[in-house]
């Protein structure tokens, strides 16, 4: 290792210390920093090459720079990785040598070397030191990233495909709130985001919110409008959120929101014992955000003592509106199969039609789409009424029962 440049870089930052402004300081500080990690990864290669890590009982140089050099195993790895790239690249040697380019700099030829290849990176060499030298490391990573897809575009349709292996989408319920989790393909990602990017453009200039505000709104705006306008109904019940709660809940709910708001300060009186509001596929929700809900939606009034009236018996196979809102009802807007939590449901006769089964209202069951079809397809069983409780087997008569997540489970 030729000592030099590194030598002239600690005594530019040595002289920069003692006259100069603090700028000029700060950037031989820098200087010599990076002149002297990538020293480091030059007297790295020369101890590995000569396999001197030995000599002090390291299997490996990572366990050397470990042990010998107190790094961290993340520290030790990225240093580690440097010598490869200061030794098969020397104009990325010699520009780290000298402190015009920065470890951060050498990592992302490290990257380059790993997945552009040698050959390529010694041919662009040149002009990639160039961009380091008066860019960023992200800028440099943009520049050797565009260089991998050129010469090895087959990479980008290997990523896409892993891309659609592991895509995956899930919107679970917390006790305050939602959280989307997932991984989307190019395609549906990309789509996503257009829509995104359109429904959450700031309004003027004197929109202030912030860009995670806009993009929620946004979406709420656009999911509000699809349920709205944008969905068929099932049978004359169009999609949208539902409530279940007791008048009493209702009552206690007011009462408590009219005392926080007019006395915001003073203690409320204690709210009575109620049955919870349920938002549908979510779970029980407090009396602020049942008000709130309240004041934006329509409501639907049933009295669950006499739902069992809403019988037509073998007059009529298609349940109607009243008896399908009846059903939602009585389950809150949740699939009936054991474990199942999809709220987009569809009647059925517990009992089929096709087998004598009546239109009644205790042998109606909401099932989702899914779970409707493993049904026609004998894989689920439906046996019991709304009354004495429905009972589901698998396609052997063994029961299911609730797990945590959606599906089935066998009793044992």
């Amino acid at each position: 290792m030729d000592p030099e440049p590194t030598i002239d870089a600690m005594r530019t930052a040595a002289q920069a210390l003692s006259s100069g402004d603090t700028r000029e300081k700060l950037h031989a500080v820098q200087a010599a920093q990076d002149a002297l990690d990538a020293a480091k990864a030059v007297l790295l290669a020369e101890l590995q090459a000569a396999r001197e890590f030995e000599l002090d009982g390291a299997s490996t140089l990572n366990t050397w720079v470990r042990n010998q050099l107190r790094l961290n195993a993340g520290q030790a790895t990225r240093l580690v990785r440097n010598v490869n790239a200061l030794r098969d690249l020397p104009l990325v040697a010699e520009a780290a040598t000298t402190g015009r380019i920065s470890a951060a700099h050498v990592q992302v030829f490290v990257y380059g070397l790993a997945h552009v290849g040698l050959e390529p990176m010694r041919e662009y060499e040149e002009a990639l030191v160039t961009i380091a030298c008066e860019r960023d490391p992200d800028e440099l990573f943009d520049a050797v990233k565009r260089l991998k897809d050129r010469t090895h575009p087959e990479d980008l349709d290997d990523a896409w495909r892993g891309g659609m292996e592991k895509e995956d989408f899930a919107v679970d319920a917390l006790p305050e709130g939602w959280h989307v989790s997932g991984f989307l393909n190019t395609l549906t990602g990309l789509k996503l985001k257009k829509v995104l990017d359109s429904v959450s453009a700031p309004h003027d200039a004197e929109d202030t919110r912030t860009g995670a505000q806009r993009r929620v709104q946004g979406l709420d705006d656009l999911l509000s409008s699809i349920l709205g306008n944008g969905l068929p109904s099932d049978k004359g019940v169009r999609p949208h959120m539902s409530v279940f709660v007791d008048a009493e809940t209702v009552e206690a709910a007011a009462e408590r929101v009219r005392q926080d708001t007019e006395h915001p300060h003073r203690v409320p009186d204690p709210m009575p014992v109620t049955e919870p509001a349920t938002l549908a596929g979510h779970g029980a929700i407090g009396p602020h955000l049942l008000m709130f809900l309240f004041c934006m939606s329509g409501i639907t009034g049933f009295v669950r003592d006499q739902d069992q009236v809403l019988n037509v018996g073998r007059t009529k196979y298609e349940p109607n509106l009243k008896q399908r809102k009846a059903v939602l009802a009585r389950q809150k807007g949740i699939c009936a199969a054991p474990g199942c939590n999809h709220t987009h449901l569809e009647v059925h006769h517990s009992v089929w039609w096709s087998l004598g089964g009546s239109t009644d209202l205790d042998q109606l069951v909401g099932l989702c789409v899914r779970c409707h079809h493993l049904v026609h397809r004998g894989l689920l069983h439906i046996s019991g009424d709304a009354v004495g409780g429905f009972v589901f087997a698998d396609r052997y008569q063994r029961p299911v029962r609730r797990r945590r997540r959606t599906g089935y489970r066998r009793a044992a």
